[in-house]
């Protein structure tokens, strides 16, 4: 696997494809591979060069103990683009990823075309802010949680009642959260980027073609404040996907992969918003 000397780390990225580039951005405490199950083949499939970063903090990616901010991650997406010399390219961010991919569109408008911003927000709400200072400050308290209860603790935060329902998909969820917890250096260093700061003023000057997707049974980042970023961007497009939690991309990728697709095919944003329900528009 590459690796690139950017802004002063090392970052580690994966390529696929080729065709125009498309630069897939994940969320806290995870490694870009998540985007290889679903979201890459489709991508490749429709003819993209599909490059999946590593964040800051991600092994193999660069970690370290010293603290750093989502500007810092913004930059460090700056240099791997300019080390590819891809020019302006097409993102697609997720959660963290979705925010670094944000503040890069209104920082480095000349570098982005399009932008797909999925699980997002523009700021924290009260809950959010208390539950990611709780969540904080039981990781500096140095307290060792049981994998099993941290699993199941993260199956309920983001998937939807439809996963945990059904008892041989909760179990494989299960299981690999078990085999993959949310710990470690990297994973501390992106809690500590929260609670984010109310950026609704600024999102207002994003000028880049944006595509906004949110899950119906997000309970990490409600769809509510993905809207809210969507009606902030000028001209973006909102896509509400029904029966998912926070990892709706895993959840029902192919109806996620068909946003995506179709909004980079269309060359550009619309300001209509539309729910889906099981792959069939409405509204």
């Amino acid at each position: 696997m590459p690796i690139a000397p950017v802004n002063g780390i090392r970052v580690n990225y994966e390529e696929r494809g080729s065709g125009e580039p498309v630069l897939l951005v994940m969320g806290s405490g995870a490694s870009g591979r998540a985007w290889h199950l679903h979201q890459v083949p489709a991508l490749v499939a429709a003819g993209y060069r599909v490059i999946t970063p590593d964040n800051r903090g991600i092994p193999p990616s660069e970690v370290s103990a010293d603290p750093f901010t989502v500007h810092d991650m913004v930059a460090d997406l700056v240099g791997l683009i300019e080390h590819l010399g891809i020019g302006a390219c097409r993102l697609v961010g997720t959660s963290l990823g979705a925010y670094i991919v944000q503040e890069l569109a209104l920082a480095r408008p000349d570098l982005v075309t399009q932008a797909v911003l999925i699980a997002t927000r523009a700021r924290d709400d009260v809950f959010r802010t208390a539950l990611t200072r709780a969540e904080v400050e039981l990781a500096e308290s140095g307290t060792r949680l049981p994998v099993r209860y941290q699993a199941a603790i993260r199956a309920m935060r983001n998937l939807s009642r439809r996963t945990l329902e059904d008892d041989t998909t909760a179990r494989d969820w299960l299981d690999l959260f078990e085999l993959s917890p949310q710990d470690g250096l990297g994973y501390l260093s992106h809690l500590a980027l929260n609670p984010m700061p109310d950026r609704r003023a600024a999102y207002r000057a994003i000028s880049t073609s944006c595509l906004v997707i949110g899950f119906d049974e997000d309970l990490v980042l409600p769809w509510r404040l993905g809207r809210e970023v969507a009606d902030l961007i000028p001209g973006a497009r909102f896509e509400l996907v029904e029966g998912c939690g926070h990892y709706g991309y895993l959840e029902n990728p192919m109806v996620v992969n068909r946003h995506i697709i179709d909004f980079f095919r269309s060359g550009k944003g619309s300001p209509m918003a539309r729910a889906v329900v099981g792959g069939d528009e409405v509204g």
